[in-house]
């Protein structure tokens, strides 16, 4: 895939673009080796859009020119934060995940444009804060998190995976898209 094309970022909403996402997020998961039953995969492929559905949730799918899906990213609120209504002086937190572009898409700025679709939906949806994990292998997901304002945070969830790393984006302090 050429550097100069084009990436459209779209809402998955319809049955197609959840079969897209459902095929991605199974790629990209089957791609990592990891047992990842403790995030209950299985159900989250079963259930799609579940809890990345609006309002508190986003999915998006990257396109190419062509048509076909060269990448995906969800949005959702954030598990642990589902305690308390007017009492709970805890901003809105998100969670993004599962933010991945095709082999063929990677350096084409794919991945960029999708976490900034989602932290815009983030934003949107009311959210003041957005956190995700990832294995600390993976520096370039690391370098595009922190280029996009993302700082490492403590543990927000319990994993058995040795080296996850944990971020967050304060919505309240970072700037726009370079993408739109």
């Amino acid at each position: 895939m050429a550097n100069n094309t084009p990436i459209i970022i779209i809402p998955a909403t319809t049955s197609y673009h959840l079969s897209q996402i459902h095929t991605l997020f199974l790629t990209y998961t089957s791609s990592l080796n990891l047992d990842l039953s403790y995030q209950s995969l299985n159900t989250e492929l079963s259930t799609l859009p579940g809890a990345y559905a609006p309002p508190s949730g986003r999915l998006f799918l990257a396109v190419s020119r062509t048509g076909d899906a060269i990448g995906c990213v969800g949005l959702r609120k954030l598990p642990s934060d589902d305690q308390g209504t007017c009492c709970d002086s805890r901003p809105k937190v998100a969670e993004m995940k599962r933010l991945y572009a095709v082999p063929a898409a990677r350096g084409t700025g794919v991945g960029r444009c999708l976490a900034e679709a989602a932290i815009q939906g983030a934003r949107d949806a009311g959210y003041e804060t957005v956190k995700l994990d990832t294995l600390g292998t993976m520096h370039g997901a690391m370098a595009l998190y922190r280029s996009l304002g993302f700082v490492e945070c403590g543990r927000y969830y319990d994993t058995p995976v040795d080296g996850t790393r944990f971020f967050e984006l304060d919505l309240r302090k970072s700037s726009g898209s370079r993408c739109q």
